[in-house]
């Protein structure tokens, strides 16, 4: 087993544990037994917890990034489409929650890089719905952040599409009354 291959199952297992389960609740050792990633390679990848919690939310920052701007993307409606996208992940069976504001919920201000990448996870978002509300309307973002982000907490108490769409029409109200409508 090579170090990329290392990496990639290390990130794979911790993904999805600590998605699951909380970072604070899975230890180093968990990792490498749900791996298959022997001790001494583990830490010659990540020396450290933190750098493993920090690749992770890297990683898993630009997966769904990606995924939201590929459904915003050409969209006719693309405020709509966000809340759209909002509502299948919320009904994913594994969906607990934004991944970002749970490591912010369970560290705080603890290890600098994971709290920047979860600050940048969170300003991409905020472009992204700018982009997403259009030419002279980059106002409306913060609005629509709070939106996002309140309808996916809602979500992860009581999962599935509706805080999505309640969230949503929010949206088109605030776009409407701003004189946006949909582009």
């Amino acid at each position: 087993m090579d170090d990329d291959e290392a990496r990639t199952r290390l990130l794979d297992a911790a993904e999805a544990l600590f998605y699951a389960e909380g970072i604070q609740a899975v230890g180093m050792d968990r990792i490498r037994t749900e791996s298959g990633v022997p001790l001494k390679r583990l830490y010659k990848v990540f020396p450290a917890k933190e750098a493993l919690v920090t690749a992770y939310l890297v990683r898993r920052d630009l997966r769904w990034t990606a995924d939201l701007r590929g459904a915003v993307t050409d969209a006719a409606d693309p405020v709509g489409a966000v809340f759209e996208w909002l509502a299948a992940w919320f009904s994913e069976p594994d969906f607990r929650g934004c991944a970002f504001l749970n490591a912010y919920g369970e560290l705080g201000t603890g290890p600098a890089a994971v709290l920047d990448v979860v600050r940048r996870h969170k300003a991409e978002l905020r472009e992204l719905l700018a982009e997403a509300a259009g030419p002279g309307r980059e106002g409306l973002a913060d609005q629509l952040l709070i939106l996002v982000e309140g309808a996916t907490v809602v979500a992860a108490l009581d999962p599935g599409p509706d805080p999505a769409r309640r969230a949503g029409e929010a949206a088109a109200a605030l776009l409407a009354r701003a004189g946006a409508g949909t582009r």
